[in-house]
């Protein structure tokens, strides 16, 4: 039961009662704000992949 199973149905719906329960005018800013925190969600955790790979870099060029 993941978000893959909800459809386009669904997804309709939320985007109602989102519309209802926020109103129009708050919307862009909500969708504003989930962007920007996906977004730095993803830069911390690139960072957080690529800390160990430039760690055993680092690693393997001091043995030489």
């Amino acid at each position: 039961m993941g978000i893959s199973t909800i459809g386009i149905p669904g997804l309709i719906l939320i985007l109602i009662i989102t519309l209802i329960v926020f109103g129009p005018k708050k919307l862009p800013e909500i969708g504003s704000a989930i962007g920007q925190t996906l977004s730095e969600f993803k830069k911390s955790a690139n960072h957080l992949i690529e800390e160990p790979t430039n760690q055993s870099l680092q690693d393997e060029n001091k043995k030489e």
